[in-house]
């Protein structure tokens, strides 16, 4: 990508975030945004339809700066993976943004674009995982871990008091293992 436009968008996202640290992301406005940016309007609407989509950008490089990548995870184990810890301490620093995308309408945007982050990193474990016990396809179960992860985020971020970070990353690992298998007992 040009140099310019990587510089252009990168001025409006961090234009975003400062305003909605300053005011809350609801009372920002695309002129505020572009305005901060240093940009025009028409500037604004070259790169991004709309705030919504800009904000999605915006915490996906914030994430990704973080080293919170959640399609960098390449296996499920017992223990929650690093880069979902660093991606819930992400969520947790700015929660308050992402409570207002989980908990108020007219975020779908960014909701969408977050489930679209984890079912790429779920489809990409499950197709390199040994086969199932179940023939599930890898696009159904991936679907299933993302919406039952965005799930959890959005209660996670509605409670009061908020559990730490480490606690809700071992709540995903919880549903996306499912429940403990007792072992058969041996047989003689």
């Amino acid at each position: 990508m040009d140099a310019r436009i990587v510089r252009t968008r990168r001025r409006l996202q961090e234009a975003l975030f400062a305003l909605a640290r300053e005011r809350g992301i609801d009372e920002v406005s695309i002129a505020d945004i572009a305005e901060r940016a240093g940009v025009n309007r028409s500037t604004f609407y070259q790169h991004y339809s709309d705030k919504e989509t800009l904000l999605a950008d915006a915490l996906d490089i914030v994430a990704t700066e973080a080293g919170a990548n959640l399609e960098c995870i390449d296996h499920w184990s017992e223990e929650p993976p690093q880069v979902l810890l660093d991606f819930l301490a992400h969520v947790d620093a700015h929660a308050d943004l992402y409570a207002r995308v989980f908990l108020e309408p007219g975020y779908g945007v960014v909701l969408a674009r977050l489930r679209e982050h984890v079912f790429a990193a779920v489809r990409t474990v499950v197709e390199a995982s040994p086969a199932p016990r179940v023939a599930v396809p890898s696009d159904i179960i991936a679907a299933g871990v993302a919406g039952s992860v965005v799930g959890i985020l959005g209660a996670w971020l509605a409670r009061e008091p908020r559990e730490r970070p480490e606690e809700v990353a071992t709540w995903v690992m919880a549903v996306v293992l499912g429940p403990p298998v007792p072992l058969e007992p041996a047989t003689a």
